[in-house]
């Protein structure tokens, strides 16, 4: 099964190589809200709530969380350019992300991958987060050298 799972997500993250940011929909997290993440929600953005840091868009679901960002916008950044965790963390693969599961660890946001039946979410908290998450910062700080 872990075999499958990682083809999948292989095949999945293809088309994400190369890039700092998942910009999938053209936003990061798909233009969800990245503040209401913080209040244990995920919200979709609206078009007339966005704005544009380090080259990178983002919409939010109010003023208020756009104002929100804008006064502090590298707390409310997701870990590893918005890109799956738990594939971070197994196997230091760049994959997209279901912007509605998400978890807030030490004040940070990780996204997961979860379709098809395939929840790394649970993934994470079975396998240990922690661990999954210090290979991550691992993995991460790689990628980012070989860009």
């Amino acid at each position: 099964m872990k075999t499958f799972i990682t083809i999948l997500l292989i095949a999945v993250s293809s088309t994400f190589f190369g890039q700092e940011y998942n910009l999938k929909q053209g936003y990061l997290a798909e233009g969800y809200d990245v503040v209401s993440y913080f209040s244990n929600r995920a919200e979709k953005g609206d078009k007339e709530f966005t704005t544009t840091h380090n080259a990178v868009k983002f919409k939010f679901s109010s003023k208020k969380n756009l104002d929100t960002f804008k006064s502090a916008p590298n707390k409310y950044i997701p870990a590893y350019g918005g890109y799956c965790a738990y594939a971070l963390g197994t196997k230091g693969k760049r994959v997209a992300i279901n912007p509605e599961t998400f978890e807030i660890r030490d004040g940070k946001l990780y996204l997961f991958y979860n379709s098809w039946g395939i929840n790394t979410f649970k993934m994470w908290q079975e396998e240990g987060a922690e661990q999954l998450k210090a290979k991550a910062d691992k993995n991460w700080i790689k990628i980012k050298k070989e860009k």
